[in-house]
């Protein structure tokens, strides 16, 4: 499930003043908020999902719980696995360690969210423990500060990524090829990852360099073929004949900093594919492209047009150890040929 930021608009004691914290948080993308139960009316400011707050009690099986002392943490501890989920608040986390808190709900079930009044704290609680909490509840009371939240979940992080050597090419028949359109444009050196194992994912880049056939299309990735993989968020993989309008996937510039954009649309047509083979000097990995001058692969210092690679080029890739299972990593040794 994806990392989620809602505001807690239900501490200021001027209805008004919490008004505008909804307004802002709807204007910024934010679509859930903490509200407290008399401010139903907010419901017609827009789309959005109002959360009441009766005295701890949250909408959704979730509560809130205020950290200030030991007995209060035995208290979250208790309701791992009988709560949708909690929403932890601390004004001092070197009293209460959040480790302890994500540690101990992993696994049952309830999903731990966090409070914090800066996007420093926020980024902080979302790498706790490499996982980190599930979602960021947000401590305002100034509705300008809102929209730096809202830009968190569109920085995933970075991802590794490795020079592999081109084997050769090779054309294959026609098949169905998938372009991905996004609602970012992107520069050079910024694409998807994708592959035909999930152990090596190609760095392909977007049509976002103008040359004497097409017009730049930033926003778009000619992907491959509809049976590659493509990293989507919390790096794990689908199928690109998966992706629909409005889903969430990651951007990847060439020196591995990463961020997430939405698909407005799948384009799936028959094209002329060739197969890429590359090695990282121990095993050889493919993915399948479209057979067209506009399909990139990034490269250290530029990009090769998928038509112009030969062997002995260098590509960017990001490798990983292990396998998958319905998209998500697990430590098992599978064979992708």
């Amino acid at each position: 499930m994806e990392k989620e930021i809602w505001i807690r608009a239900d501490i200021p004691e001027d209805m008004e003043a919490r008004k505008e914290l909804v307004i802002s948080a709807f204007e910024s993308g934010i679509d859930k908020v903490i509200v407290r139960p008399e401010d139903q009316c907010f419901s017609e400011l827009g789309k959005i999902t109002l959360i009441y707050n009766d005295d701890g009690e949250l909408s959704g099986n979730f509560e809130l719980v205020e950290l200030s002392t030991p007995e209060d943490q035995e208290h979250a501890f208790g309701l791992a696995g009988k709560r949708d989920g909690v929403v932890l608040d601390s004004r001092d986390w070197t009293v209460i360690p959040l480790e302890n808190l994500i540690a101990k709900f992993r696994n049952t079930g309830t999903r731990v969210f966090a409070c914090a009044d800066s996007v420093e704290q926020a980024k902080l609680y979302m790498q706790t423990l490499e996982k980190g909490v599930d979602g960021i509840v947000v401590c305002t009371k100034d509705p300008n500060e809102i929209r730096a939240f809202s830009n968190i979940l569109q920085d995933n992080g970075t991802v590794e990524l490795t020079e592999i050597e081109v084997l050769g090419t090779r054309n294959i028949e026609i098949g169905d090829r998938v372009c991905v359109d996004t609602i970012t444009n992107m520069s050079p050196g910024e694409g998807m990852l994708i592959g035909s194992q999930a152990a090596c994912l190609f760095l392909v880049q977007s049509e976002s360099e103008d040359n004497g056939y097409v017009a730049a299309r930033p926003f778009r990735v000619n992907a491959g073929a509809v049976h590659a993989y493509a990293m989507g968020t919390e790096c794990r993989t689908r199928y690109l004949s998966e992706y629909r309008s409005g889903d969430s996937i990651v951007l990847v510039k060439r020196d591995g900093s990463t961020r997430v954009s939405s698909v407005g649309r799948c384009k799936v047509e028959q094209r002329p594919l060739l197969i890429v083979t590359a090695t990282d000097g121990e095993h050889e990995y493919t993915t399948i492209l479209q057979n067209a001058e506009t399909v990139k692969l990034v490269t250290r210092d530029g990009s090769i047009s998928a038509s112009a690679l030969k062997k002995g080029d260098k590509v960017l890739a990001r490798l990983e150890s292990g396998g998958r299972h319905f998209g998500m990593k697990i430590d098992e040794t599978i064979t992708e040929l």
